[in-house]
């Protein structure tokens, strides 16, 4: 039986052997471990891999057992996954197809572990790749006047088919807090890194008009601040005078496909955690 165990908790002495010691004396292998202390803020974070003899403790009993003789001592915000269970990621699209080609490529590749269970998009455009990949594609259209009604069938949506996080794969609509309070730090959302200087409908354009030297993406858990989440992964790309908006626009979105899924893989090994808005992504 695998565990990854996620902890933070305020730094103090004896963590590291504390929790090592327990898996160690409840027939659990470190296979890898991780640790990162905040020293302005005091916090302590760790990610630990463990393999354990099945025969010996029942996934329930090794929870019990860590809360009441560990977490609590330590006031712990933690959590624990066995085995290799796959996610449920839903996606969520709108007219741009890059970001969703990219990743249910990866997806039928095997490079990425998840089930999804369904597309959802405020469009009916990229239907036909759903039934290129034989996933369920699911149109509601999104309004000023029925975005509370939208956003209720596709939290029921979610609920139904038992999702686990959020995949916005370029979906061109603002996310209400209902669905945040939902899936906090749930929801991964991808965008161009011009922001704040370039918003708009056209920021390659304008930055193309600017001339800027640098272009990049940035892909951020989903806040009620808009596009103010806790970054999960970013990048960049060198343009110059030679390059036009075309280039520009091939450029970013080259690196939006990129930066997606690896803050897409980052969450689903559990390498993030979220803490004052920011993220530790540990390697």
């Amino acid at each position: 039986m695998k565990a990854t165990f996620l902890i933070h908790c305020p730094d103090q002495t004896g963590i590291i052997s504390t929790v090592t010691s327990f898996i160690q004396e409840n027939g659990g292998n470190i296979i890898y471990l991780d640790q990162h202390v905040d020293k302005e803020a005091g916090v302590f974070f760790m990610r630990l891999e463990s393999d354990f003899a099945d025969s010996q403790n029942s996934e329930t009993n090794l929870k019990d057992q860590f809360d009441k003789r560990i977490a609590r001592t330590y006031k712990m915000e933690w959590s624990v996954h066995f085995g290799d269970e796959k996610p449920r990621m839903a996606l969520f699209v709108s007219k741009y197809n890059h970001c969703l080609y990219d990743l249910l490529s990866r997806y039928y590749s095997g490079e990425l572990k998840v089930e999804i269970p369904f597309i959802v998009s405020n469009h009916d455009d990229l239907k036909y790749i759903g039934t290129q990949f034989d996933i369920p594609f699911y149109h509601i259209p999104v309004t000023k006047d029925n975005k509370a009604r939208a956003e209720t069938e596709q939290l029921q949506l979610l609920k139904d088919h038992s999702v686990d996080f959020i995949v916005l794969a370029r979906y061109m609509q603002i996310i209400s807090s209902t669905l945040i309070e939902e899936f906090p730090n749930k929801i991964i959302n991808i965008h161009h890194s011009f922001l704040p200087a370039f918003a708009g409908a056209k920021p390659y354009h304008a930055a193309f008009d600017r001339g800027v030297k640098i272009i990049g993406a940035t892909s951020h858990y989903v806040t009620e601040e808009l596009d103010a989440g806790p970054i999960i992964e970013q990048d960049t790309a060198r343009v110059s005078h030679v390059h036009k908006v075309h280039d520009f626009v091939d450029k970013g979105r080259d690196l939006e496909k990129i930066v997606l899924s690896r803050a897409v893989q980052l969450h689903v090994n559990r390498k993030t955690m979220v803490y004052n808005n920011k993220t530790v992504i540990f390697s």
